[in-house]
């Protein structure tokens, strides 16, 4: 038989956002010191999304990181509007991001072998522009 109930059985709640605290994390001196929130965490995100290769990690999930394994070596025509694919699906995981466009391929900063990519991000707490460098030989 199935329990017949009414609605003051159920408890009032409120869904509240997580905050975007996270430790800071110094990649030039390889050491973590305090905290950081809001953009500047959403930026530490996408350093950290960016540089881990998607499925290699048992550690992260299925959705964490990208993919490039493949792109190596591949003809920087090519590579360019799969990247831009790739990268957009790999930030946009993340529920703080909303959006993100304006990829636009810095070839005067790139050297023979890479390619950096500047995209804009919209974000729970504002726009801003991110770039990355990407080693596909070549």
């Amino acid at each position: 038989m199935i329990p017949i109930t009414d609605d003051s059985t159920i408890a009032d709640w409120e869904e509240f956002e997580q905050p975007s605290l996270t430790h800071r994390m110094n990649v030039n001196d390889m050491n973590i010191i305090g905290t950081i929130d809001g953009i500047e965490a959403i930026k530490q995100a996408i350093y950290k999304q960016l540089n881990t290769e998607r499925y290699e990690h048992e550690i992260y999930g299925p959705d964490y990181g990208i993919e490039l394994k493949d792109l190596f070596g591949q003809p920087k025509v090519l590579v360019y509007p799969i990247l831009c694919y790739r990268i957009k699906e790999c930030l946009e995981a993340d529920d703080r991001i909303e959006l993100v466009d304006g990829f636009f391929y810095d070839k005067e900063n790139s050297k023979k072998s890479d390619m950096r990519i500047e995209f804009t991000v919209h974000s729970k707490f504002g726009d801003f522009v991110g770039s990355e460098v990407f080693q596909i030989g070549g």
